[in-house]
């Protein structure tokens, strides 16, 4: 489309000098360049409509250039010829713009928290609040909630679940999708007609880890979990053993293999050498208080031989990797819990509490070290991972005393 008028390059506009007076340039079609004093340069467009004479700011220069400023001129224009004054459908953008600051994703969500989480505990209701700040709000929080498409559903899920936090990616799904029903519940405010989570499931866009299937219970079954096992009447050595590795979160062989030269008290650590790691690197496990009870407790009992869980019959023998599953199958778990199935809840919770995931995936001793550092540091991170663990020990006695 060939330019307004040739009165004015950007080279003009750049040159032309104040003056002791305001004065303009015209430019074509309506369009000036109102040029101040102080130097200050704007566009001006004047035009009549249905008689009557009016005029428009398109903009100053240089935040508007001579090109957008005829752009602005030309759909000016083309509103006049739709019988539509330019001014009104500014006026008009503008009031709905105003609208929209006030029909955010976030301020819905809010509104859905205030009247979702009545009836909820406290805990629950904060991790909640926190996720929806810490991942949903940065990717649609400041959008208009009846504006928002799928694919922004998806992209945010998608944010999620890059850093591996599957479980929490699919919750996110489903909390957008209370704050949409709520929003739609409540339509005349919020001008939302549809929800958009409907149109995808997370099967669609998380792809599912080829791992084994370990039988777990759900993070919400934990707490009963952990009050049958301290009620249960299993051998205080294998009661020890499961509690133990609910505490640390170890693979079972690496649980059952320990040797008390492993353990240091004073600094509150087991290491575990190469040899007995799945990934063949040494391993550090942080021992919370908790912990460090629970081996003091082991100790009166295996103290006198190499391993810390000993085989019944022969002590130079460890443990059976069977004790763990008959322990859990004697408190009513048969087939339903695993002793690895402690590391993937473990995952789960610690991520919904918002520890780094690059700190869980190295206590978990997981193979993404390429993602945490090039060549392998099992020390890394760990005054960090401390603090988590002490945190996951309190969670877990928490979830013992509070029936929720």
């Amino acid at each position: 489309m060939p330019k307004l008028a040739a009165t004015l390059t950007d080279v003009s506009v750049r040159n032309k000098k104040p003056k002791d007076k305001p004065y303009k340039v015209a430019a074509g079609r309506g369009l000036h360049l109102l040029i101040k004093p102080t130097g200050a340069k704007f566009w001006v467009f004047r035009y009549r409509f249905e008689g009557k004479e009016n005029s428009l700011s398109m903009g100053r220069y240089p935040d508007v250039s001579l090109a957008g400023a005829e752009e602005k001129v030309r759909d000016a224009h083309k509103s006049i010829a739709e019988g539509i004054d330019p001014s009104d459908k500014r006026k008009d953008i503008k009031a709905e713009k105003e609208a929209n600051t006030k029909n955010t994703f976030e301020i819905w969500a809010d509104k859905w928290w205030q009247n979702w989480h009545k009836d909820k505990s406290p805990r629950h209701a904060n991790y909640v609040m926190r996720r929806l700040e810490a991942d949903i709000f940065p990717s649609i929080g400041k959008l208009p909630i009846n504006e928002i498409q799928a694919h922004e559903v998806v992209d945010t899920i998608k944010k999620i679940a890059s850093r591996g936090a599957l479980d929490i990616a699919k919750r996110a799904h489903q909390m957008m999708g209370q704050v949409f029903r709520y929003a739609i519940a409540h339509n005349k405010d919020s001008k939302t007609t549809r929800n958009p989570t409907t149109d995808i499931k997370p099967s669609d866009i998380i792809e599912s880890r080829q791992k084994k299937n370990y039988a777990r219970v759900e993070l919400k079954e934990l707490p009963a979990l952990l009050r049958a096992l301290d009620a249960s009447n299993s051998q205080p050595l294998t009661r020890l053993a499961v509690k133990l590795m609910g505490l640390t979160f170890v693979r079972t062989t690496e649980l059952i293999e320990a040797k008390w030269e492993e353990v240091d008290f004073d600094s509150k650590q087991w290491r575990i050498p190469a040899e007995r790691m799945k990934m063949k690197t040494p391993h550090i496990v942080p021992l919370s208080m908790q912990a460090l009870q629970t081996l003091q407790a082991l100790h009166a009992i295996s103290g006198s031989y190499d391993y810390i869980f000993p085989n019944q019959t022969n002590h130079t023998k460890t443990m059976s990797n069977n004790t763990i599953l008959k322990a859990l199958d004697v408190v009513g778990y048969k087939h339903k819990m695993t002793g690895h199935g402690f590391r993937g809840l473990a995952s789960t919770a610690l991520h919904e509490q918002g520890f780094d995931h690059q700190h869980i995936e190295l206590q978990l001793a997981h193979q993404e070290r390429n993602q945490v550092s090039a060549s392998y540091n099992h020390a890394l991170y760990l005054k960090q991972r401390s603090v988590m663990m002490q945190k996951w020990a309190d969670y877990l006695d928490e979830l013992k005393v509070n029936k929720e």
